[in-house]
């Protein structure tokens, strides 16, 4: 199997203080054929084979100079597959300049937002020039599909994944509420908050938390939005941790009795219902989007305009320590079906086919 380019977005980080989905997905699944390609790190995973892109200094924004970046890196570095993540606008752009390359579109997030994809026809085109497209969740899929009549390839769904032998199985589990991930409106904080003011003043001897920021980092500012959250957030008695590393995230997961995952927006995925049931905290969930397909029925269902209906899920587990236990251990099983080991087999698949299939395979040379 020749060596893979696996490219980042240009503004994703890649270490250990600094990492969202795409990072965290990318660093486990990638093997030791796989070359890592973003922009310059401070201190990216020491694990995996990075390569900093230097954008070009061609007229154009940052993505079409970091485009050029990944040309002349693919170029030097003889690849034989190109995987590109949540840039349809790079991929494209890399198929121009590599006709004889594979070239595979992972797509993290809603295809109809992002560039080139938002018709139908466009989508169309986009299946019927890469080599594949892949998709982190059948609503994705879906997405890609909409409206597309007899597409060239259909995309493939190969889900997030969790290397569920690593999660913390040393901590001390607490009477503790927990919210993980990006504090905004669409992943249902403000729900959140509301749902602990109403659940907590139930609960003696329980205590709530959010873990996160605006966005993925410590430099994550303060918005207007988070900063209105905050007197809430107080009045209620729910602590707010701030961004912490991810690490330091699936310990708190571990540490939980219950995490809520109240999605307004449809997730893509949702990584954090999976890594909170990998935790063995008891899951309570909306269904928005990819949420489903994750949770199985592992998680209690809940509207995430709903705080009231919200409070109670959280007030019903918490009495009920038996209820908790098996849901956690639902939980537990579910995320052993997403496993790394069981990705990366599926992925390497997936690239043999794609080389087995691809006329003129081979590795690029200048």
């Amino acid at each position: 199997m020749p060596p893979v380019a696996i490219v980042l977005p240009p503004r994703e980080g890649f270490s250990s203080d600094n990492a969202g989905a795409i990072a965290l997905l990318v660093q486990r699944m990638a093997g030791p054929r796989d070359i890592v390609l973003g922009m310059a790190q401070a201190a990216p995973f020491a694990e995996v084979t990075f390569e900093a892109v230097r954008p070009t200094w061609f007229p154009g924004n940052l993505a079409r100079r970091y485009a050029g970046g990944v040309v002349r890196a693919v170029r030097r570095l003889g690849v034989g597959l190109v995987e590109v993540h949540n840039r349809p606008d790079v991929a494209l752009f890399l198929a121009r300049q590599f006709p004889r390359l594979p070239v595979v579109l992972f797509l993290h997030n809603d295809p109809q937002g992002m560039r080139g994809m938002k018709t139908p026809a466009e989508r169309a085109r986009l299946l019927a020039r890469l080599a594949r497209v892949v998709t982190v969740s059948a609503y994705i899929a879906g997405r890609v599909m909409d409206g597309v009549r007899s597409p060239a390839r259909s995309p493939v769904v190969l889900a997030n994944c969790l290397d569920v032998a690593v999660v913390p199985r040393d901590v001390v589990r607490r009477s503790t509420i927990l919210f993980a991930g990006r504090v905004v409106s669409d992943k249902g904080a403000d729900s959140f908050v509301a749902a602990c003011a109403l659940a907590l003043p139930q609960l003696p001897g329980w205590r709530a938390e959010i873990v996160g920021a605006d966005r993925f980092g410590a430099d994550s500012p303060e918005t207007p939005w988070l900063a209105a959250l905050r007197p809430k957030a107080a009045a209620a008695g729910v602590t707010m941790a701030g961004y912490r590393p991810h690490a330091e995230v699936l310990r708190a997961m571990a540490a939980a009795s219950i995490v809520v995952v109240p999605s307004r927006w449809p997730e893509p995925f949702g990584l954090t219902a999976l890594e909170a049931m990998a935790c063995g905290a008891a899951l309570i969930a909306s269904a928005r989007g990819g949420l489903p397909e994750v949770t199985g029925s592992a998680a209690l269902v809940i509207d995430p305009e709903d705080p009231a209906a919200i409070a109670a899920a959280i007030v019903a587990l918490a009495r009920d320590s038996a209820r908790r236990g098996a849901l956690a251990a639902a939980g537990r099983a579910r995320a052993a079906l997403f496993d790394t080991a069981v990705a990366r087999r599926k992925r390497e698949a997936l690239h043999s086919d794609v080389l087995a299939a691809w006329p003129n395979a081979g590795p690029h040379t200048i």
